[in-house]
């Protein structure tokens, strides 16, 4: 028999108090969400180090959340500020001369994007379809899913998936992919 599903608020309730299993729960639910939003910035090994970084984060700043109800988009903008933080640690490269650079984009018949590849068009995306975009083409969540994880209504979610959408399939053709 699995054990009861404990609501949010009560877990978040909990956790203020000291309740470590409680943000673990809590820490299990809005995990793909965190770390969608992390992809979103940083390559997914980067991601995935980072998420331990933002559920730090938030286990010390938990006690000033005053909006429990906004939880998710609370700790969704911890994940972009850590993400933006880890950026620009990163070391700069010198950009390759342009007599070096193929300009040409790839052809359908000589390349398939692959997903790094499709990551970094998503990445030049505006963050308000970027991060519902990666939330639902790499974490498999649902619309409603991403409505309750970051705050945003589902009507929004379901305007900035499709918007995002059209926008990366404009980008991939501009690229050659079809």
């Amino acid at each position: 028999m699995s054990p009861p599903v404990v609501d949010e608020p009560i877990l978040l309730e909990r956790a203020r108090s000291g309740d470590h299993a409680a943000f673990d729960a809590l820490l299990q639910r809005f995990a793909p969400c965190v770390r969608g939003v992390l992809m979103g910035y940083v390559p997914a090994a980067d991601a995935d180090d980072l998420m331990q970084d933002v559920f730090l984060a938030a286990w010390r700043a938990l006690p000033e959340l005053n909006d429990t109800s906004a939880f998710g988009a609370w700790l969704s903008t911890i994940a972009r500020n850590r993400a933006r933080r880890h950026l620009a640690r990163r070391i700069v490269l010198e950009p390759l001369p342009d007599e070096l650079v193929d300009t040409a984009p790839p052809s359908r018949a000589d390349h398939t994007p692959s997903g790094e590849e499709i990551l970094a068009l998503l990445r030049t995306l505006p963050e308000a379809y970027r991060e519902p975009l990666l939330l639902r083409l790499v974490e498999r969540m649902g619309g409603a899913e991403i409505a309750a994880a970051t705050g945003l209504t589902h009507g929004s979610v379901r305007v900035n998936l499709s918007r995002g959408m059209e926008m990366l399939r404009e980008r991939l053709r501009q690229r050659g992919w079809p």
